[in-house]
């Protein structure tokens, strides 16, 4: 049996661990040939990595260079890599507001800058942007981060448009509140302003999804194959949400 993604070669930025792992290896299942890029000095040993830090442009080009330079074209891109910070908005430094608009904004802006040529040339290609809830609705003391994702899900809707025609789809992958390392983090944070414990902290973040629980990694990574499989050709431009109906 032919895998539906065999022959493509799939870009997933941040896919170290957490949504962005979970995605490289349902990919890897089905058939894709998979390329992380990512920070980490220790990837993971299953997949191709190239040491990229998304927030930097000359970073971007040098990995997707190398990708050139192997052979290797880009028919799907996943741009996971991501950053939060949590204060409130007059507490929100500009340096806080710049970096996480470099990581969350322009890097995949940038990505999807090298990658989309590879696409248009071969007259298929799939992005799927791992946006957020926060793309789609406001929370407290995040203003910089909603802002990033309204801005991701912007981006996305406008050149889902301008490729429409041209066999290409570009969609967000909206998650609710995600068991991984970033919310452990808001976990951890929550810990230390409220004096609460780590499970209450838990239980408070799960209590937004209506189904009282934290989203999968892999819940995540279905949707986005979803999007990349045969099938889905007429969905684009789309906020694909997976939190239990947090946001309707």
């Amino acid at each position: 049996m032919t895998l539906p993604l065999a022959g493509k070669h799939a870009v997933v930025t941040g896919g170290s661990r957490g949504i962005g792992l979970a995605i490289a290896r349902a990919l890897s299942l089905a058939g894709a040939e998979v390329t992380l890029m990512t920070r980490s000095t220790s990837p993971e040993r299953e997949f191709q990595s190239i040491s990229t830090d998304v927030s930097q442009p000359a970073s971007i080009l040098e990995a997707f260079a190398t990708l050139k330079k192997q052979g290797r074209r880009c028919d799907l891109l996943i741009n996971n890599a991501g950053q939060e910070a949590s204060a409130p908005f007059l507490k929100t430094d500009h340096e806080t507001w710049r970096q996480l608009f470099a990581v969350n904004v322009d890097g995949a802006f940038l990505c999807t800058q090298q990658a989309l040529p590879d696409m248009l040339q071969s007259g298929w290609g799939r992005i799927v942007n791992i946006a957020s809830t926060a793309a789609l609705t406001g929370y407290r003391y995040v203003s910089a981060y909603c802002a990033t994702k309204h801005a991701l899900l912007g981006m996305t809707r406008s050149l889902a448009l301008e490729v429409a025609a041209k066999g290409v789809t570009v969609n967000c992958v909206c998650p609710g509140y995600t068991d991984t390392d970033m919310v452990e983090r808001s976990v951890a944070n929550i810990v230390k302003k409220t004096g609460r414990s780590a499970e209450e902290a838990r239980a408070q973040l799960a209590a937004g999804n209506p189904q009282q629980r934290l989203v999968k990694p892999e819940e995540v990574a279905n949707a986005v194959i979803w999007l990349c499989f045969p099938g889905s050709e007429a969905i684009t431009g789309q906020a694909i949400v997976v939190a239990g109906g947090e946001v309707m």
